[in-house]
């Protein structure tokens, strides 16, 4: 309004005609917590978009040493040595970007040479970085690539602080990937899912019930993946502890792929390779160790059999962070409200452990509500994503993931919307204002279908006022209560057909 109009003349007056519109927050975007080469800010989480950029960053991927085993049947074939341990943040951000997933944040706990001085993995760089994760606020995934080389116990701890910390902040979902979960879940002591007993193993991090469990979810079992090629692997990924024992073998082995002739005398094939075999515990520049290991890859099998063990071990990676960009390129390609199931995981060959029908009843309705995702394979379909549930599986209102994650995302809209109205006079004015921006925000939300009903008065409802939501106290203390009631989509989890025989009409 124009006050105090002194001059004649013609004056101009806008007025809005429309309300502030609320934006939909983005989704799919984790925030990453594990061990960098490169670690400038430690507990500072950066926003990347790339793997290059993750490079520039916090540097290149760790040197990982094996330790060597002749004839070994384990999975995986061989265990990492502890003055080069596994660390998989780098690897697992490549199955993230690969599988669809876009912006991220990374959260740097620390160096490689940090983990390798102390001797293992620390339990506080969790405790100390998580409250700082969950408090991302463009963040709606937590995803800890490196927490699954913590000792169980640990893990256990970190696990159920990494759900505390969701359930604080109300806006991020933390996506767990199963200490050991590349054993089978067989009931025995060595079951990662139980441990033998009904709270051991995974069900350890049920402590804090179901409270914070429907902001988690979990996938088992671990994936055989091709994220490192197998001619990007040499000897120089076996410890220099166990590279003295392939070195006896293959020498070893040379008495079959050379024999001696009829005069009992060694050939200059055998002499040749021998040499080759007895420099691989030399030094050497990155030159002469290819050109010694493609010598062996052409002559030894037991040589070809380690490479292809190690490459079978840096590949057997844990499920989370692919699933961070399976849920990334779901949001992106159907939205939010669609379950990120039934698709498949790109750069993952296999499960490592197969899973039956009757094996994954366990796992989807176990009695205490604990839901664990499966990855299976199926005849004709191939690797597939099998399980839509969170942790909290026996809660009629949080036991899907894509329920949890569609309100987290109107939550989040709606609360970063009203923020321009706080201090805003607590009137009918305001009341209006509130309603109209929430009810066009879920009358879009329901247009593409993250809403369900007939109408969009039976997809949601919203109350605001003196006498509604609000009391005369309320006002007076500077109180503005808004109550949101939404009919949300739930996935068919179970298709069940019916046939019956009919009589013969014509």
């Amino acid at each position: 309004m124009i006050e105090q109009l002194a001059t004649p003349g013609v004056y101009v007056t806008e007025v809005d005609g429309f309300s502030s519109s609320v934006m939909a927050v983005p989704t799919g975007i984790p925030v990453f917590l594990g061990y960098t080469a490169v670690a400038s800010k430690v507990n500072y989480p950066l926003r990347i978009s790339s793997l290059s950029e993750y490079i520039s960053n916090f540097g290149a991927a760790p040197h990982i040493e094996y330790d060597y085993q002749s004839n070994t049947q384990a999975t995986p074939p061989y265990q990492t040595n502890k003055a080069a341990p596994a660390f998989g943040l780098y690897f697992s951000l490549e199955l993230f970007f690969n599988n669809g997933g876009g912006v991220c944040y990374v959260l740097s706990l620390g160096t490689y040479d940090e983990v390798i001085a102390a001797g293992a993995f620390s339990k506080d760089a969790y405790t100390n970085a998580l409250p700082i994760a969950a408090d991302c606020a463009e963040a709606d995934l937590l995803v800890m690539p490196d927490a699954v080389y913590l000792g169980q116990q640990d893990w256990v701890s970190v696990s159920q602080l990494a759900l505390q910390s969701c359930e604080q902040s109300q806006h991020i979902m933390c996506v767990l990937d199963v200490h050991n979960g590349y054993l089978p879940a067989d009931g025995t002591a060595q079951d990662p899912i139980t441990d033998g007993t009904d709270s051991g193993g995974f069900y350890q991090i049920g402590g804090l019930g179901e409270e914070f469990n429907k902001y988690g979810v979990s996938y088992y079992p671990w994936l055989n993946t091709n994220i490192v090629s197998l001619s990007d692997i040499d000897y120089s990924w076996i410890s220099s502890a166990t590279l003295p024992l392939l070195v006896a073998d293959l020498n070893l082995e040379a008495q079959t792929l050379f024999p001696p002739d009829s005069s009992g005398t060694s050939s200059l094939k055998l002499n040749s390779y021998l040499a080759i075999v007895n420099l691989l515990t030399q030094a050497g520049d990155t030159v002469a160790v290819r050109q010694r290991h493609q010598s062996l890859v052409a002559m030894s099998p037991l040589y070809q059999s380690c490479m292809n063990n190690i490459a079978t071990s840096v590949n057997l990676l844990p499920p989370a962070a692919a699933m961070a960009g399976v849920y990334a390129r779901n949001d992106h390609t159907f939205g939010v409200f669609q379950s990120p199931a039934n698709t498949t995981i790109i750069n993952a060959v296999s499960p490592v452990v197969a899973i039956n029908d009757q094996e994954q009843a366990a796992l989807n309705t176990p009695l205490n509500g604990m839901a664990v995702n499966a990855i299976r394979t199926f005849p004709n379909y191939g690797l597939l994503v099998w399980g839509a549930r969170t942790m909290a599986g026996n809660s009629d209102d949080w036991r899907y993931i894509s329920v949890r994650r569609t309100v987290i995302m109107l939550q989040q809209s709606i609360k970063a919307a009203l923020q321009t109205l706080v201090f805003q006079p607590n009137d009918s004015e305001t009341w209006s204002s509130v309603n109209a921006m929430i009810s066009n925000f879920l009358t879009a939300q329901w247009k593409v279908g993250a809403l369900i009903g007939a109408k969009a008065s039976d997809a949601y409802s919203v109350s605001v006022g003196l006498g509604s939501t609000m009391t005369a106290q309320d006002i007076l203390d500077g109180v503005m209560n808004v109550t949101v009631k939404l009919a949300l989509v739930h996935p068919a989890e179970f298709i069940v057909l019916t046939f019956q025989q009919q009589m013969q009409t014509s």
